[in-house]
């Protein structure tokens, strides 16, 4: 099996080769510990995850290093503090922050069916690397010191932006970094800035004798140099960290080790909406992880549901999470529930490693999954092969359908979300009398099924058809 990954680098799909096939090489950018992780956060969680199963499936698991990091030193986090925690110092109250969402985080990973990372830094362990990294940079001519800051100077990198590929005007205008007078070029970004009173505080680089702490992109070149080395093989996260994000970091360490390259392939996961619409705490559709798995339309939805929902779509493409994705999700995995959870696994088919093989094709996976579920369900001579290749194949993609519980939104109190739902259902109903009625059989087997995910109950009779939810 041949891995082919799309590298947003150089804007091709190209195989996969590994530096040291004794230790594969992969870092994230992980989360900045000061709220819940909403949806959109899950999404790289999940692809990365699925690549580091794939990974370990190539090349061994004691031969994959998977890096995520933690950002436990943010004005993001400074302002949550001093919100919650008006009464304790500032110092006192980040901690108070910082451990309680960390944990959250991790909780809610863990719900989402994902393996912990090989290593898991936190930036403010790692000050002492940032700092040498930022000494590195000051020497070799590629940073200066301005009022107590340090600034990375983007014209001394003649090839500055070619992670995004933007023309200069538009890297100035969404630059993202702070406008001040003592910037030698507007594109400049901060490497360290001194603290304000009462923030977290570290003796500074460079000479400087104010107490300060590290800009965010510092961080990231830093831990990713102590663990994986100065060049790795694959650097991971959302689009929306190409620029500035991973623009500086690879600026950052290309300049301080005078390497061709920071990581080999670059790969980042698309944008995600809700319901059609951005998601925004302003419009109302702001979904953390902890509302689906407590409750979103009212149905508490379990890990496994919304995983599998979010890999129904390439990684790279733009996702609109639906509650109907949600519901069709919960659908299939009832299914594969019922032919592959008394098998052992084996091996998945060729095809589905192919698919995951492919830049981690899921929607084309998926559909390997579908056609495994029909043929162990026919009653085939191959049912038991399939059965057993189906089982794997979701474990490969992080989902135990040994233990998916197919009946849990039967079990739930559904009357309220699917009384909202009353036209959708009577819809369904009526397509399905039309599918019976033209002896489509299969389309009125499908909408059955469908409705049956949904917690509705049918009964035929003479007279009609009426339903009612499970109980």
């Amino acid at each position: 099996m041949e891995l082919r990954l799309y590298d947003t680098l150089t804007r091709e799909k190209r195989v996969f080769k590994p530096l040291d096939p004794a230790n594969v090489r992969m870092y994230v950018c992980g989360p900045t510990v000061y709220d819940f992780a909403h949806i959109g956060n899950a999404r790289p969680v999940i692809v990365f995850d699925v690549l580091f199963r794939l990974l370990r499936q190539l090349y061994g698991a004691d031969h994959v290093t998977y890096v995520r990091n933690i950002t436990d030193v943010d004005d993001k986090i400074n302002a949550r503090a001093a919100e919650e925690y008006p009464g304790l110092p500032l110092n006192e109250a980040i901690r108070k922050v910082t451990e309680k969402t960390d944990k959250q985080f991790h909780d809610d990973v863990a719900a989402l069916g994902c393996l912990p990372p090989t290593v898991e830094p936190r930036a403010t362990e790692h000050i002492g690397e940032m700092r040498t990294l930022i000494e590195r940079l000051i020497k070799s001519g590629n940073a200066y010191v301005a009022e107590d800051n340090v600034l990375f100077s983007v014209p001394s990198m003649p090839d500055y932006g070619q992670l995004s590929k933007r023309p200069l005007d538009e890297l100035i205008a969404g630059a993202r970094v702070e406008v001040a007078a003592y910037k030698k070029d507007p594109r400049d970004f901060v490497l360290w800035k001194p603290s304000k009173p009462g923030e977290p505080a570290w003796p500074s680089p460079a000479g400087i004798a104010a107490p300060g702490r590290p800009g965010w992109h510092i961080e990231c070149s830093a831990m990713s140099w102590k663990y994986l080395g100065e060049i790795f093989d694959i650097h991971g996260g959302g689009i929306d960290l190409v620029f500035p994000h991973h623009e500086d970091e690879i600026a950052q360490s290309r300049c301080a080790f005078h390497t061709p390259v920071m990581a080999n392939f670059w790969m980042h996961n698309g944008f995600l909406q809700v319901e059609g619409e951005k998601m925004a705490k302003s419009a109302g559709n702001f979904v953390t992880i902890r509302d689906l798995l407590k409750e979103w339309h009212g149905v508490a939805w379990p890990g496994a549901v919304i995983r599998f929902a979010l890999l129904q779509t390439h990684y790279r493409q733009p996702l609109d999470f639906t509650e109907r994705a949600l519901d069709d999700a919960a659908m299939a995995l009832r299914a594969f529930h019922f032919v592959a959870s008394s098998v052992p696994a084996d091996r998945p088919s060729e095809e589905f490693l192919d698919a995951v093989a492919d830049d981690l094709n899921t929607p084309r996976a998926i559909a390997e999954l579908h056609r495994l579920q029909k043929v162990a369900k026919s009653g085939s001579p191959i049912l038991s092969e399939a059965s057993s290749q189906l089982t794997s194949a979701l474990s490969m993609i992080g989902i135990d359908i040994k233990s998916y519980e197919p009946d849990w939104l039967q079990k739930q109190v559904a009357g309220k979300r699917l009384g909202n739902r009353t036209s959708e259902i009577e819809k369904l109903i009526a397509a399905r009398t039309a599918a019976r009625g033209n002896k489509d059989w299969k389309e009125s087997d499908r909408i059955r099924d469908e409705l049956a995910a949904m917690g509705v109950v049918l009964k035929d009779s003479k007279d009609g058809t009426t339903w009612e939810i499970a109980r």
